[in-house]
């Protein structure tokens, strides 16, 4: 185990020099001031020189501690006509995509990351207001003074200076082409009766990185909007019930979208399994399972 006796603080002021590239000695400096062995101290090097920006999630997966173990995530890495997205799965219903020099954050909730330790965020897209999506903690973490924020209008009561998206508006915010599409339920509600996802209220976002339109559904179920998406490469589906879908829900809705990959996502206690199974006679859909619970 790599020595964690420094505080996280401590860490991110004593690398940030290192991830601005500095003029320093890279190998030397993980060697011989942190304590990595030699082979670990090339990669780290060649990593840093390679994608600084990223360096600080990289460094929470091999510092080693408790604080530090925590933060370790699984990555795809996904071609584009314009580079590599990488796609960071943080858990529940947040993700965070690399593209180029841009860090995007999805539902930042405090619950699955220490967001103290990730990069910043050049931008922010909140689904909807619910705590487990709209978390000021981790939000907090993360934003800059040039941290663009999209979401909602009941997002907008609670988060000053973002630029809300209502269902069916398209922008273009960091250089990235958004759509938003509502998110709602079709058939499970409250005991009152009121749904907990009522029409109007939340949003799915499609993002355009290069030539993949990657669709992120937030808190819905297989609504018409849903189901009329087309050309979509990269699909978030979430199975959280009762809030969301069942995997039948979620099957059909793949089938009608045929996303080239599906990664269901904010799904609580659903088998996962039973999913890959129900779209068995679909392979031109990739089923991935991440640790997305």
């Amino acid at each position: 185990m790599y020595p964690c006796s420094k505080s996280k603080n401590e860490y991110s002021a004593i690398l940030r020099p290192v991830c601005q590239n500095e003029r320093v000695d890279l190998r030397n400096i993980f060697t011989t001031r942190y304590g990595f062995n030699r082979f670990d101290s090339i990669a780290l090097q060649a990593l840093c020189e390679k994608k600084p920006s990223m360096m600080s999630l990289r460094l929470g997966k091999v510092i080693g501690g408790a604080s530090m173990a925590m933060q370790e995530f699984e990555t795809d890495v996904i071609q584009t006509s314009t580079g590599e997205l990488e796609i960071t799965f943080l858990g529940h219903g947040s993700l965070m995509f690399t593209f180029g020099e841009k860090v995007i954050h999805v539902d930042p909730f405090s619950r699955v990351a220490d967001y103290s330790t990730l990069p910043k965020a050049d931008l922010i897209m909140i689904t909807h207001e619910h705590q487990d999506h709209l978390d000021a903690e981790a939000l907090a973490s993360i934003c800059t003074e040039n941290t663009d924020i999209v979401l909602t209008e009941l997002c907008d009561q609670q988060i000053e200076g973002g630029i809300v998206m209502r269902n069916g508006d398209m922008s273009v915010v960091q250089g990235l082409s958004i759509e938003a599409v509502p998110a709602y339920n079709l058939l499970h509600t409250r005991e009152s009766g009121d749904p907990f996802h009522p029409c109007g209220d939340g949003n799915g976002y499609v993002i355009t990185f290069g030539d993949l339109r990657v669709y992120v559904a937030g808190d819905s179920e297989n609504t018409p909007e849903m189901m009329n998406l087309r050309n979509i490469a990269i699909a978030f589906l979430p199975m959280n019930l009762p809030y969301t879908m069942t995997l039948e829900m979620v099957a059909e809705a793949a089938r009608v979208m045929q996303p080239r990959i599906l990664y269901p996502y904010h799904f609580g206690g659903s088998d996962t399994s039973e999913l890959a199974q129900l779209l068995e006679d679909q392979p031109e859909i990739d089923v991935r399972i991440r640790n997305m619970a």
